[in-house]
């Protein structure tokens, strides 16, 4: 049975409130939404891929892609029909078809509900390791900048808006990077150090959209880490 068309508005409100509860990295995000205008948008549920044929569409290498699709699948946003060395074939959920974990949805408002009744917007990531690794978490292990992956030795976090210009240690303002953006942005702002890096070549120009949306998202909380296993008094 083919299925019926989707609303698509409908369906980006159902992925903003899904990804957050499941901790899908803007990688992850990437990736799903891509497969979902192979299927859902085309009348179908099922597509045949392989992670080095989507990877160019997404100005990725391969590893990123590997690591989202698996991700995807472990969280339940894909499911794997078959695997073979032409590629995987899938069926790609829906946003409200994928089960969120129990123990992952909001409470009233439209808050998280964390321990201690901690409220999200008033965190401070860098106070506790386990924090400040959410927010690595958050990007998948590739720098937020320049979408290069590096060891987790040589991440970094860095402001989107300088705590001189009145940025703050929240989740809406932290993002991870490699050592080498961290240091080349200082106190640049973001839109501006990614459109030096696509004048450089360092980005594509679609990675340059992406990214500037990415600013735009983290600014307005729509992607939040996963830190409902935060203590719920973090010492210092």
């Amino acid at each position: 049975m083919k299925p019926k068309k989707i609303d698509a508005v409908e369906v980006w409100k159902e992925l903003d409130a899904m990804a957050p509860r499941l901790g899908l990295s803007v990688i992850d995000r990437a990736v799903y939404l891509h497969l979902l205008r192979l299927t859902h948008v085309e009348g179908k549920r099922r597509v045949r891929f392989s992670i080095l044929g989507i990877a160019p569409h997404l100005g990725l290498s391969g590893g990123p892609v590997r690591e989202a699709v698996r991700r995807l699948l472990d969280k339940g946003a894909l499911r794997l029909i078959e695997r073979s060395n032409i590629g995987h074939l899938v069926e790609v959920r829906l946003p409200g078809e994928v089960r969120v974990p129990r123990g992952s949805r909001t409470g009233t408002g439209g808050r998280d509900k964390l321990p201690g009744g901690a409220n999200l917007d008033e965190m401070d990531f860098l106070r506790t390791g386990a924090l400040r690794r959410a927010i690595h978490a958050r990007e998948g292990g590739a720098c937020f900048y320049c979408l290069r992956r590096t060891p987790s030795r040589a991440h970094c976090l860095d402001h989107v808006v300088p705590l001189v210009e009145g940025g703050s240690n929240s989740y809406r303002n932290l993002v991870s990077c490699c050592m080498g953006c961290n240091s080349e942005k200082r106190g640049h702002a973001a839109a501006d150090f990614l459109r030096r890096l696509y004048r450089e070549g360092r980005l594509s120009k679609e990675d340059l959209s992406a990214r500037l949306l990415a600013v735009q998202a983290i600014a307005a909380g729509k992607l939040r880490p996963q830190v409902f296993s935060a203590p719920p008094n973090p010492h210092p």
